[in-house]
């Protein structure tokens, strides 16, 4: 015997409303209960007459509807590296791109040189400039980094196959004493004229380890200088 399921009446307040002010319009048409609430009511019942009429059952139980999860506000960006312009290394930084791109080059170069200085230099003076030549290495790997830090693409520093000719060893020194001093004076520069805090801290490190190779080099030359 098949039973019928009957669909309780959706009462719509509004004809009582209409009712009640033609009757007694002083007097409260639903006591006890709050002008809020009946207002919840009535988009609760108009929703519940236009939802469409559920299908006919299978013979299979309904599989339950699973809760929706609410996820805060902002959660993405809390993560780490998901800050689409992070406080450092970010689009202040990327002014100064090419800045960075020369500085590798010229760390690059500046080592080629002190390793072929190295070469023929006295034996006293070949550590000083194959320890310049790894801070040299060190730099441009650091600078290498930041680049990637910033772009998200791998700097690809330009390969020389120029042969270095020192010369004389006196004029030599003097010469990677300036491009040494130069560079130290450069990076504090461009230390001063960085926006973003990551980068100026970076130049100003640099900076220091410039002026402390022209130093090592000027005490190379004056060691030079009394033996002539």
């Amino acid at each position: 015997m098949e039973h019928t399921t009957q669909t309780p009446e959706v009462y719509d307040f509004r004809q009582y409303d209409r009712i009640w002010q033609r009757v007694a319009p002083n007097l409260e048409p639903y006591p006890g209960m709050s002008v809020q609430q009946t207002a919840s009511v009535q988009p609760a019942a108009r929703m519940e007459a236009a939802a469409p009429a559920a299908p006919a059952a299978s013979g299979l139980p309904a599989a339950p509807e699973s809760p929706a999860v609410p996820v805060p506000a902002g959660s993405m960006a809390s993560l780490p590296g998901a800050e689409r312009n992070p406080c450092c290394m970010g689009t202040e930084a990327a002014e100064m791109l090419n800045v960075i791109a020369g500085y590798i080059e010229a760390a690059l170069s500046d080592r080629r040189y002190l390793l072929a200085l190295a070469r023929q230099a006295p034996s006293w003076a070949r550590k000083d400039l194959r320890d310049m030549a790894a801070d040299l290495q060190d730099q441009a790997r650091r600078l290498m980094a930041a680049h990637y830090l910033i772009t998200g693409q791998c700097y690809r520093p330009s390969v020389s196959t120029e042969r270095i000719y020192v010369g004389r060893w006196c004029p030599a020194l003097r010469e990677r004493y300036h491009a040494a001093a130069c560079s130290g004076l450069n990076y504090a520069r461009s230390a001063e004229d960085a926006i973003d805090p990551c980068l100026t801290k970076l130049f100003e490190e640099m900076s220091k380890q410039s002026y402390g190779h022209a130093e090592t080099l000027m005490g190379l030359l004056q060691r030079s200088l009394q033996g002539m």
